[in-house]
């Protein structure tokens, strides 16, 4: 499976807005670690990562969520995550990392 991804920059959140298109899995991970933290370091700010058409994250994608959130708390900026799939959050849920990420877009929010 290939993964796209979408980058923009949100002037008025001040924050990059990344939409990866597929799946986040052990082919796909580095590169969209590679291309977050690319603009990451041009400009430092929060991230919002939508993942509308993110169908699919496996244990690589999270290592690259996590290893992406280091380098982010490190500089002391915010990962939120936003329209995550059920079946995504329910990974989040378990492992609970959706204690680490701000998860956006939640009825609870």
């Amino acid at each position: 499976m290939s993964l796209n991804i979408q980058v923009k920059f949100d002037e008025r959140e001040n924050q990059w807005v990344f939409l990866p298109e597929g799946e986040i899995d052990i082919y796909t991970s580095p590169k969209f670690k590679e291309e977050i933290l690319k603009h990451f370091s041009s400009k430092q700010t929060d991230i919002l990562i939508d993942g509308e058409n993110l169908n699919y994250v496996d244990s690589t994608g999270l290592g690259a969520l996590i290893s992406i959130l280091k380098k982010l708390k490190d500089n002391e900026y915010k990962i939120y995550l936003s329209n995550i799939k059920p079946n995504i959050r329910k990974i989040f849920d378990i492992t609970e990392l959706d204690k680490l990420f701000i998860i956006r877009g939640e009825k609870d929010e």
